[in-house]
């Protein structure tokens, strides 16, 4: 498991519930690959790190669970998700369904000021990539994505896609790993050209091969 590089509660949440607070800055841990796939937890553990009791803790875990972000086991053990080749795919295959539609109802309202945001993302990508930073990487790449998606206009959509990113963190943490890591962002590349272009048949692509040949590569299919 990585060591936190802050282990306080997300500033800014200073007006919420404990738990939520809790819940907060450990589904952004989770998102972003700062947990390896299989590591416990214990609420305890949880409590004494932010400061909270039991109760907040627990109902926080309960929340991630819920959404597959965390496994529970009968006997109360709690492991962030350590997913078997089929669950991968079947997380890749959803990605592969909601994140095309999503990047093409985005199309239409793709300005210029938001392909040159979009660029900007990607930049620091490619910087994360050069300095082996795991979770900056994932960090970015989410960014870039939903900075994309956000402009569909579609939020159940993209609460849905959130979900899978969160039940696929530490994957995408073990993914990175695992992969030659010289050209991770190029599918972006081809993402923006799409974008420039107005081209929705080459966007829908681009997106696809972006969001699962990794994952596809990780299980072999």
């Amino acid at each position: 498991m990585l060591t936190p590089q802050n282990p306080q509660l997300p500033t800014g949440d200073a007006g919420l519930s404990a738990h939520e607070r809790v819940y907060r800055a450990l589904r952004s841990r989770i998102m972003f690959g700062e947990i390896e796939p299989g590591v416990a937890l214990t609420l305890r553990g949880i409590g004494r790190e932010f400061d909270v009791s039991m109760t907040p803790a627990r109902e926080a875990v309960r929340r991630l669970a819920a959404e597959g972000a965390l496994t529970l086991s009968s006997s109360g053990r709690v492991t962030t998700p350590d997913l078997g080749p089929e669950r991968i795919e079947e997380l890749a295959a959803l990605r592969a369904l909601l994140e095309p539609e999503l990047a093409a109802r985005a199309l239409p309202r793709a300005h210029l000021a938001l392909i040159e945001r979009l660029r900007s993302i990607n930049a620091r990508v490619a910087e994360q990539v050069a300095k082996h930073e795991v979770v900056g990487y994932i960090r970015s790449n989410l960014e870039f994505h939903r900075t994309l998606y956000l402009r569909a206009q579609a939020p159940a959509m993209l609460a849905l896609a959130e979900t899978v990113w969160l039940q696929l963190g530490p994957t995408m943490r073990a993914l990175y790993m695992s992969r030659e890591r010289t050209d991770m962002h190029r599918h972006h590349r081809m993402i923006l050209a799409a974008l420039a272009a107005g081209d929705e048949p080459a966007l829908r692509l681009a997106v696809r091969a972006d969001v699962t040949q990794g994952l596809r590569m990780l299980v072999g299919l």
